[in-house]
């Protein structure tokens, strides 16, 4: 594995800017998702880096070695998309091998058969090494597209929304398991999503992207706990930040500038208001099981926050807030320090 970096790279297809100067370094073995709504130029970064389209300017180098004109070929890059892309009419054994066959890095047969063995094993489809592609369930099928990648061990593997055609409980299964395999192989991966608990639950490192521009990197936790903008502070979080201006929680003392208050739900302590006059009104409750999301009307603005499942409130009750540890945002959306 090889550390990667990307300098100043820019990418414009037309009147669109894709990409603008994105600059970003992923070290041996780490695990960097990129993550931001379509559009935003995650995709565009990991072609440019795969080599599957050519920056406009910049450089990008892998192990030291300055890739930008090689063609895919020649980076020693593995690229799982966000669908299947297996070969229908090849057993799975035949899709998991055909990277070891290519021209370039013919594996001795042996080797293909010990090698295509050990991850299929390791991605629990071992069973269905004689299935034909076209017999598999959407999850096995993406399993396998994983593994064709993880057969080889190139510098980087690049992932492209792998898991977001799968089913919410599949997608969970396949997160824990795709951190595991990073984990025990020591792999180096940049991984594109819109989803942020695979952000959250997988990342070394995060960096948020928003129409092309690199906006902030760090772990997940700083992240979420220090987002540079208002836009950072929106990406992560469920249920989402609470925006409001300041005159909805008057009693929060804000520094100078402040136009917007964000305040998670951790930030909200709520407790039923004393005869019956306070400071929201209960819109509506959400019961999730172990949780509530409890929808409130603050000066008419809509905030949600968790709550235990037993909590004794009922729609249209009042109730008093708390908010301790919010974020401060000024006009322009950056942050400013409490």
């Amino acid at each position: 594995m090889a550390e990667v970096r990307i300098d100043l790279v820019s990418k414009a297809f037309g009147t669109i800017q894709a990409v603008e100067d994105l600059s970003l370094t992923v070290a041996d073995g780490e695990f960097v998702v990129l993550l931001g709504p379509t559009g935003a130029g995650k995709t565009t970064t990991l072609r440019l880096v795969a080599g599957l389209e050519k920056p406009d300017h910049g450089r990008i180098s892998i192990g030291g070695r300055d890739v930008t004109g090689l063609p895919p070929a020649e980076r020693d890059v593995a690229f799982v998309f966000q669908q299947y892309s297996l070969y229908p009419h090849l057993s799975v054994y035949e899709n998991l091998a055909f990277p070891l066959r290519s021209p370039t890095r013919r594996v001795p047969e042996d080797q293909i058969k010990a090698t295509v063995t050990r991850i299929a094993t390791m991605l629990r489809i071992a069973h269905k090494l004689e299935n034909r592609a076209t017999r598999l369930s959407g999850g096995e099928m993406q399993r396998v597209a994983i593994g064709r990648a993880l057969v080889r061990r190139p510098s980087i593997y690049l992932m492209d929304e792998p898991l977001s055609s799968l089913d919410a409980k599949l997608r969970g299964e396949l997160r824990l398991e795709l951190k595991r395999i990073q984990v025990e192989l020591g792999v180096t991966i940049l991984y594109v999503t819109h989803d942020q608990i695979e952000a959250m639950t997988m990342a070394s490192r995060v960096g948020v992207m928003e129409e092309g521009r690199l906006v902030q990197v760090g772990t997940p936790r700083e992240i979420y706990e220090n987002p540079a903008t208002v836009y950072v502070a929106t990406r992560l979080g469920q249920p989402a930040i609470n925006l409001v201006p300041p005159s909805v929680l008057p009693q929060v003392a804000t520094p100078p500038g402040t136009a917007t208050i964000g305040a998670r739900t951790e930030h909200l302590d709520i407790r039923r208001a004393d005869g019956g006059t306070g400071t929201g009104i209960v819109a509506r409750i959400e019961h999730l099981g172990d949780q509530n999301h409890l929808h409130l009307d603050v000066a008419g603005h809509h905030l949600v926050t968790l709550t235990e499942s037993d909590i004794a409130l009922d729609v249209g009750d009042r109730v008093n807030l708390d908010v301790r540890g919010a974020l401060f945002f000024g006009a322009d959306g950056r942050r400013i320090a409490a």
